[in-house]
């Protein structure tokens, strides 16, 4: 499965999160380092709620990048 993933650049650091798994978040110093950590948060994430007998959710939501007028 694919998850869409934001990742949002602060002042110091990178963030990302997974909208369709609430709470599935990483930070990193640097955007190579932010993605490779939400990759781990996601295997993670998933490998929890397989252990507390919670359903996978699907993946359903779109990125899209719309030009700005």
């Amino acid at each position: 499965m694919k998850y869409a993933v934001v990742i949002e650049k602060g002042v110091t650091s990178y963030g990302a999160y997974i909208p369709d798994l609430p709470g599935c978040v990483a930070v990193g110093e640097t955007l190579e380092e932010v993605r490779r950590l939400i990759q781990e948060a996601i295997a993670f994430h998933l490998e929890g709620l397989q252990e507390d007998g919670e359903s996978i959710p699907e993946p359903v939501s779109i990125c899209e990048y719309v030009e700005a007028c």
